[in-house]
């Protein structure tokens, strides 16, 4: 038999307790601490692939600007902060989470506006007035004169629209596309936030990533408490969900047989529930009684 062991096969027990494996909450495996990595406003740790991965994620789909720790019950709902967001993601991810946090910087400040231009897109910005009203903006780059309430064209001494059109929000478009079919249009903002948002293709069933409100696209109509999507049953937007008529209707059956499912457990367990509140309440009787005893002598 040879003798020749190599250390990374045997090694002695005291060696090993001195390097524990330590576990990640996301994949659960277990891993040599130079392999995980801790976030340093929570403390919480996790293997570094995981961490990564879920970096990537968010910033490829966009949800989070402040990124999170992933642990749903971390107690210092702590933030990973962006020299480690540098240090764990590749240069392209990167430019895209600055980007990400500029826009959001702009869409929340006062003083600053995007320029409607879907062409332009420069910052303009705002005089800061007590209280608000509504100015002139012209934008240093295109010349574009808008709105700063609406984004419309410059409308003196006239009340902003509530429902202005795609046109409006696209001023720098004039091609006849944008002015004879609105429902075509690639860029609209959303009805209640007024973020602008971009549709390639799919359902016409959207959910604006800024304020989770879901609408029509053709029509900017509500959609968040039409479950069963009957909005595309009737009227203008008959149709144009953009899926078949039986994908419609499986989508319909998931969402009655959940409402029918917390409806069944419901009535089933409601005798239980009846026949256990007289002993729920004798036992809360008899506790608070014995609680009045006076103590033993």
């Amino acid at each position: 038999i040879s003798l020749t062991m190599t250390t990374a096969r045997y090694r002695p027990t005291w060696d090993l307790a001195l390097d524990p494996l330590m576990s990640c909450k996301l994949c659960l495996g277990e891993f040599p601490l130079e392999q995980m990595t801790t976030i340093t406003q929570c403390q919480c740790i996790f293997c570094t692939l995981c961490l990564k991965q879920y970096v990537e994620l968010l910033i490829r789909e966009g949800l989070e600007v402040a990124i999170s720790c992933p642990d749903a019950a971390c107690p210092q709902h702590g933030h990973l902060q962006e020299n480690e967001i540098e240090c764990m993601v590749e240069e392209d991810i990167l430019q895209r989470y600055k980007k990400l946090q500029f826009e959001r910087e702009v869409l929340l400040d006062p003083c600053r506006t995007w320029c409607p231009s879907s062409s332009c897109q420069a910052v303009c910005q705002l005089n800061e007035m007590e209280p608000p009203a509504l100015q002139l903006v012209q934008c240093t780059a295109c010349n574009l004169e808008f709105c700063s309430a609406c984004k419309a064209n410059w409308h003196p001494e006239q009340v902003c629209q509530e429902n202005v059109p795609v046109t409006s929000f696209l001023p720098g478009e004039t091609s006849s596309s944008y002015k004879s079919d609105e429902d075509d249009a690639p860029i609209k903002r959303c009805p209640k936030c007024k973020v602008y948002i971009e549709r390639d293709e799919g359902c016409a069933q959207m959910m604006c990533k800024n304020c989770k409100h879901a609408f029509c696209w053709y029509c900017l109509g509500s959609l968040d408490d039409d479950f069963l999507l009957i909005h595309y049953d009737k009227g203008p937007c008959r149709n144009k969900l953009g899926h078949s008529r039986a994908s419609v209707i499986w989508h319909r059956t998931q969402v009655v047989g959940i409402f029918a499912g917390f409806g069944l457990l419901l009535l089933v367990a409601s005798p239980f529930l009846l026949l256990a509140t007289p002993f729920v309440l004798c036992c809360k009787c008899k506790c608070s009684k014995g609680d009045d005893d006076p103590l033993p002598t």
